[in-house]
């Protein structure tokens, strides 16, 4: 591998690397503001509601709560991953086409 190589390589990596960080960052504050925005309907409603009361136990709660944040984890997550790895390929043909234009 040359140098040049090496460090296109390294680049790769390295925005690799930060399209996962920025992924799990934004995942988790959606999954925090999806938990809240969950908890408080669901805990107020198995309080209010007789048919909720009767069926919706402790564990039912948790399980509604917890699958709403975690499906807001993933799919923020998917959809940062997805404008990263865009943003990155358009970032690759921008330099591809100024290595066509400016050889040196």
């Amino acid at each position: 591998m040359t140098d040049t190589d090496q460090r296109q390589a390294d680049m790769k990596i390295l925005r690799a690397k930060q399209c996962s960080n920025e992924a799990v960052k934004a995942g988790a504050k959606a999954a925090a503001i999806a938990c809240v925005a969950s908890a408080i309907p669901t805990l107020l409603g198995a309080r209010a509601i007789p048919w909720a009361r009767a069926n919706l136990n402790h564990a039912a709660q948790a399980l509604i709560i917890s699958t709403i944040s975690g499906s807001a984890y993933f799919i923020v997550a998917d959809k940062t991953i997805l404008r990263s790895a865009r943003r990155n390929s358009f970032h690759e043909q921008m330099e591809n086409q100024s290595a066509e234009y400016w050889p040196f």
